[in-house]
């Protein structure tokens, strides 16, 4: 009877005391996207995105890595902002916004660098301070 409380009391201590082992898949951010199942927010869905799945993808031009990454772009209904997916930026998307009635999108003043949206034979280019850095 004496061991069965010891052990007993020894068990609830070591469930006390144990560390919470991580949740597999539980790395959901602020907005509940899962960045282990590939999802990002958008800010023009208001919603989680696989950025590999949208239609518009670019891939980088040159680059002084091992590797080339993708960015993705998306288009708000009314077609007046584009939101871009940029893997380098210090934010997960930014917000371009039409500039006049040209096809033209353009980051806004409160970003340090400046980011261009333009369409390039049937498809699109990014720039980064005018260089192409996405096609």
């Amino acid at each position: 009877m004496k061991k069965t409380i010891v052990f007993s009391i020894l068990f609830l201590a070591a469930l006390t005391f144990a560390q919470k082992a991580p949740v597999v898949g539980g790395d959901k951010d602020v907005h509940g996207c899962k960045a282990s199942a590939g999802y990002t927010y958008s800010q023009l869905r208001n919603n989680c995105v696989r950025v590999f799945e949208q239609k518009i993808k670019l891939k980088e031009v040159s680059t002084d890595k091992s590797y080339t990454s993708m960015t993705a772009v998306i288009f708000s209904k009314d077609m007046k902002k584009a939101e871009v997916f940029i893997p380098d930026a210090s934010a997960k998307s930014i917000i371009l916004d039409r500039q006049g009635k040209e096809k033209l999108w353009k980051s806004g003043s409160h970003i340090k660098d400046t980011y261009t949206l333009i369409p390039y034979k049937k498809r699109y280019q990014i720039t980064k301070n005018d260089v192409v850095i996405y096609q």
